[in-house]
């Protein structure tokens, strides 16, 4: 199912706080150049139109969350969502999600990383493209800190049962760990807008939960 095209943010709103080009973030990687302080940082690859963003930031006000998205219209209509939100601890980056975790995120740097709906490239020389592909479970796993979690949800069985497949035979993480699908409370409790849609279509919704196992103590 194909996602609606965003409006385009009104040029009143400010997003210098909350929209940033991936090629201009600095290396080495600083939270600071992104937020007001320090703290335990999710990243969302994909985010659309930043619902998830948004509530999780709200929800959750002692951590930092940081999304990114391919897409310009869909990154700045995220960023929009935040600055309308005053979101101090959540911001977009505009670029290649595979390049923020290959090229800038240090190890043991995330709390949590979360996948929602990627692109399933349904054509079989196109699944290449994935963006659940080897590599990207690879630095999953090196940038979380123990305990962390990486959180997948598709509405593609085959996507969500080859990765499946493929984190088990690439990665040290614990899982899957099965979700369990909760009522709506109000019209956009919801994780993305993606999941609003294909639950209110009746169609199904696969996710999983993995956990990065704890360092062992030292002795």
């Amino acid at each position: 199912m194909a996602r609606r095209a965003p409006r385009k943010p009104s040029t009143s709103l400010d997003l210098s706080r909350h929209f940033h080009l991936l090629d201009a973030v600095s290396t080495p990687w600083q939270q600071l150049a992104l937020f007001a302080r320090e703290a335990p940082l999710e990243v969302e690859v994909g985010s659309g139109k930043g619902l998830f963003l948004a509530s999780a930031a709200a929800q959750t006000p002692e951590r930092n969350f940081l999304g990114i998205e391919i897409g310009r219209k869909y990154a700045e209509a995220a960023a929009a969502r935040l600055a309308r939100a005053r979101a101090e601890n959540a911001a977009m980056l505009c670029g290649d999600g595979l390049r923020l975790f290959r090229e800038w995120l240090p190890g043991e740097s995330l709390a949590a990383v979360h996948v929602y709906f990627p692109d399933p490239w349904w054509k079989k020389r196109h699944k290449k493209r994935r963006v659940m592909n080897e590599g990207l479970i690879r630095d999953i796993q090196r940038t979380l800190v123990g305990g962390g979690t990486l959180h997948f949800w598709t509405d593609v069985e085959e996507y969500f049962q080859a990765t499946l497949e493929l984190i088990s035979q690439v990665a040290n993480l614990s899982g899957p760990i099965a979700v369990e699908e909760r009522p709506a409370e109000h019209d956009l409790d919801y994780r993305t807008h993606f999941e609003r849609r294909m639950r209110l279509h009746g169609e199904p919704v696969y996710r999983a939960q993995f956990v990065k196992p704890a360092a062992p103590a030292s002795t």
